[in-house]
């Protein structure tokens, strides 16, 4: 007699490292370069001139799928805090951490690294900037899981490599070596390294041997890996963090605002990234910009018929190319090209477009002549 019970279905398997992995958003920077919107009490992360929300929230919802917000902290200023918790009201309140300096990013990533092995020892770190544009959000998750998959092993440090479409001199590149594939189909790649801001004419080069990726500034690596590292390649900091976690952590405010000040100003590519090893890359194309300047909002966002980015409330008359930004005023131009023209009311830019990156310069200056009011 046949059995008439239908066949049980195999539940899938889950991804146990995914279990396992806290996010890790960093949003203390200033965004000078998007001055004037962009200010102090208003970095860039907080600016929505990059679609209807805020690239922090973007950062946040792009992740949610993944990672439940249980499970990720934001390290932000003291200055925007509360701002950034109402911006993300699912996250913990206690998760959201606001630095009492800004020491970039090295002194984050280690006190995070402390905070996630004392929920979890086997907790693995996504550390995500939250300042950027991801326009194919599938690809980047698919890279995350591959990316964790392979840092839940001891040791190893994975960062997510963005493959290039232009010879740019800002970014970091990472050379590739030996190639090998993740059960998802993902390229991973060992590292072999790093170039930080090449020459225009290396650029050119590193982007036709396809052998480089940009450095995105995404790692993902285990809380007791970090740990170890910075124990091996930077000892006082490592001593100074674990001095804090034993006081409390981020949980202990006074502690944090008596001890982090001290700690060096170093970014984890230079403290840590170049100097270890068993680094790896998972290549991926994932429509990623780090929207550094007024030019690349400017690509981003859409055009009326003679290309120019204008609110609403605006004329163009025989104007072609121009990024206008203008909350409360209606403005009118009339014969001008490649402009960056942004209103906030206190404050006025009129930029080259194309020199548009130089603008925190412009930021440096006012704050060496005293200018705190404008920053």
């Amino acid at each position: 007699m046949q059995n008439s019970k239908p066949p049980r279905s195999v539940p899938k398997r889950r991804d146990s490292s995914l279990s396992h992995a806290y996010a890790v958003i960093m949003a203390g920077g200033s965004g000078t370069r998007f001055w004037p919107l962009s200010r102090r009490k208003r970095p860039k992360q907080l600016l929505e001139v990059f679609g209807r929300d805020t690239l922090l929230e973007q950062t946040a919802a792009r992740i949610r799928s993944l990672i439940p917000p249980e499970r990720t902290y934001v390290f932000t200023s003291e200055l925007v805090r509360d701002e950034v918790a109402r911006r993300l009201p699912g996250i913990p309140s206690q998760q959201i951490v606001a630095e009492p300096a800004a020491r970039n990013t090295a002194p984050c990533i280690g006190l995070a690294a402390h905070e996630i092995l004392r929920r979890d020892p086997e907790g693995i770190l996504i550390v995500l900037p939250s300042d950027h544009v991801i326009r194919k959000p599938d690809a980047f998750r698919r890279a995350l899981r591959s990316a964790c998959q392979r840092a839940s092993r001891q040791g190893v440090t994975v960062l997510l490599g963005l493959k290039p479409n232009q010879p740019h001199t800002g970014y970091g590149y990472v050379e590739l070596g030996s190639r090998e594939e993740s059960p998802d189909g993902q390229e991973i790649y060992k590292v072999t390294q790093f170039t930080e801001k090449p020459s225009l004419a290396q650029a050119k080069e590193y982007v036709v041997s396809g052998r480089y990726l940009w450095n995105g500034g995404m790692f993902i690596w285990r809380a007791s890996t970090v740990i170890r590292h910075f124990e091996t390649c930077q000892p006082k900091m490592a001593r100074a963090l674990a001095k804090i976690a034993s006081t409390g952590g981020v949980g202990s405010p006074n502690m944090l605002r008596r001890l982090y000040p001290r700690l060096e100003k170093i970014s984890i590519d230079y403290a840590l990234i170049e100097k270890i090893p068993d680094v790896f890359t998972v290549a991926v194309d994932m429509g990623w910009s780090d929207v550094g300047s007024w030019s690349v909002a400017y690509e981003l966002n859409p055009k009326d018929r003679n290309g120019n980015v204008r609110p609403a409330r605006s004329l163009c008359v025989d104007s072609h190319g121009n990024m206008i930004v203008s909350p409360d005023k209606f403005v009118v131009t009339v014969g001008v090209r490649d402009l960056a023209i942004i209103d906030t009311g206190d404050a006025l830019l009129v930029s080259a477009l194309g020199r548009s990156q130089d603008v925190g310069k412009a930021v440096k200056e006012m704050e060496e002549q005293g200018r705190d009011d404008l920053l």
